[in-house]
């Protein structure tokens, strides 16, 4: 029997997705896909999970997709079917999920690698990681959604110019340019992970839930309808039992007991 492609682990409130193809830096295939769309649609409806870690096995974050996947990317037709089949969903639902999303990127994460680690709400990696926007080397554009996230990190024109460069950033470097969350020296690499999800598991999760609405919608919106928005949400938020928590812990002088609803 092959080993999984996708490793869950649950660490109480925590849930660890791991891409698990070391032996090709987690190169990603149709298979590890659709594995991967399962695992985030089950997320969505486990109740207990209060924080996502996404990240992969052995040297590699994810190497991007494995072009050796036989009926993958032959030509043009089979591309768009494979992206819109594959990898579309697993950015849509990686986007849409209401608890906090950490990108832990451990080793390399190269084209719609880069991409899935981009599309997390926090990306952390270790420093010896590197970020290789690579499509334009094999004469494709950008997909997975790196053509939305780049330019909302980094401006249009950074982000146009990393396309065509296909230049590749060490994690400071991205760290620096704003790309990612932090680089963090390797040997406080698994620590630091360790300890984000855990302050995580702890937060308010409602109001994450509807930060990232927000956030997601700020993009598009007007001021009038961005402060609307806010006002609708923060209605919302108001009404949950963490507000209270919050507001008592505050008025006490102790640390909130967050419950996530």
């Amino acid at each position: 029997m092959s080993e999984a492609e996708i490793l869950v682990a649950k660490e109480g409130a925590i849930r660890r997705i791991t891409l698990n193809r070391p032996q090709r830096l987690n190169a990603l295939t149709r298979s590890l896909l659709g594995a991967l769309s399962d695992a985030l649609a089950d997320l969505a409806a486990d109740d207990e999970a209060r924080v996502l870690v996404l990240t992969g096995s052995g040297r590699g974050f994810c190497a991007g997709q494995d072009l050796g996947d036989k009926g993958a990317v032959e030509d043009g037709r089979v591309v768009r079917d494979t992206v819109e089949r594959y990898y579309n969903p697993v950015i849509r639902q990686l986007r849409s999920l209401d608890l906090p999303v950490i990108a832990a990127v451990n080793g390399i994460a190269a084209g719609a690698g880069m991409s899935l680690a981009l599309s997390a709400d926090i990306t952390l990696a270790a420093e010896s990681a590197t970020f290789d926007l690579a499509f334009a080397r094999i004469g494709l554009i950008p997909d997975a959604g790196a053509t939305y996230t780049l330019q909302r990190l980094l401006g249009p024109g950074r982000a146009l110019a990393l396309a065509i460069l296909g230049e590749k950033l060490s994690a400071r470097q991205a760290a620096d340019l704003g790309l990612i969350w932090r680089a963090v020296p390797d040997a406080d690499f698994g620590k630091d992970v360790d300890a984000l999800a855990a302050r995580l598991a702890t937060a308010p999760t409602k109001a994450i839930a509807l930060m990232k609405k927000a956030f997601h919608a700020g993009g598009h919106h007007s001021l009038e309808q961005q402060l609307a928005l806010e006002a609708e949400l923060q209605s919302q938020a108001a009404d949950t039992e963490d507000f209270q928590e919050g507001l008592s812990a505050f008025l006490g002088k102790r640390a909130p007991t967050f419950k996530g609803f």
